[in-house]
């Protein structure tokens, strides 16, 4: 059997998805550059150490930082019920969950008064050239299960850049370290290019990846054709085979088990 001789379960995302996922980009990045402009872009770090902030490895320790202050950003935001970029709820997600952090906006739709999106922070380092370059997303069944459950699912990346360095304060005599958010860049994962997602069979099923967060490219595509790039992702690797994937497929419900498969491959 062949790949496209299998049945798909083929996923039909909502006319206003393109919309809704630009709508959801453009606030975000409207936010985080109200924030920028505003001088609200540091984080302060107090330490004991005589000479700040261990730099050679402070690219290690940045991330979880970075996290947190974005997710306090985007909740101040939301706490103002009148806010310009229509954000009425922010919540935080666990460790082991694809993303850090789910956004809902107020959006007058068809169908529902709202839109919803997961973020997945990034924290690259302007300091260390491939700090952060080309960084693990989530796994190949995880995400592409994700899209067969709900074809309107919005999965922002959130590229946060930021630099490090140390200061003496004055009242305390010690020194401070200071997280400096200084660029931003957010997309639709879905609207990724094929040249910019790459899949690393490593970990379990494999990890998908952003070749370089720093410069990629946008493709529009369908919920279903994004599922096809990640499946030939997957297969294009020597160390997957078709009778993997099927039995990916068959446990993770995106293929319908009959005896006599019909290509719905498009």
């Amino acid at each position: 059997m062949e790949y496209h001789e299998l049945t798909f379960k083929v996923p039909q995302e909502s006319a206003d998805y393109p919309d809704c996922s630009d709508f959801v980009v453009t606030q975000i990045e409207a936010i985080l550059r109200k924030v920028l402009d505003s001088g609200q872009n540091k984080i302060v770090i107090n330490t004991n150490l005589r000479l700040g902030l261990p730099m050679e490895n402070i690219n290690k320790v940045a991330g979880p930082f970075v996290e947190a202050w974005a997710f306090e950003v985007f909740q101040n935001i939301s706490e103002d019920p009148n806010n310009e970029f229509q954000l009425i709820h922010v919540e935080v997600q666990e460790r082991l969950n694809m993303a850090d952090i789910i956004l809902q906006f107020k959006r007058v739709r068809k169908v529902e008064s709202g839109v919803t999106a997961e973020v997945d922070v990034k924290a690259t380092a302007e300091d260390f050239k491939d700090s952060g370059k080309s960084p693990n997303i989530t796994s190949f069944k995880r995400i592409r299960t994700a899209y067969i459950e709900d074809p309107d699912y919005i999965f922002i990346i959130l590229s946060l850049k930021h630099r490090v360095y140390s200061t003496r304060n004055e009242a305390t005599g010690l020194m401070d370290g200071i997280m400096e958010v200084v660029a931003y860049n957010a997309y639709d994962l879905k609207y990724l290019s094929s040249t910019d997602l790459s899949y690393n069979p490593a970990l379990g099923t494999g990890q998908m990846q952003v070749k370089d967060i720093h410069y990629v490219t946008i493709q529009k595509r369908t919920t279903w054709e994004f599922c096809q790039l990640l499946d030939k992702k997957y297969l294009s690797s020597s160390r997957r085979t078709l009778q993997d994937w099927i039995a990916l497929a068959t446990n993770n419900g995106w293929i319908k088990t009959n005896d006599c498969p019909q290509n719905h491959s498009g």
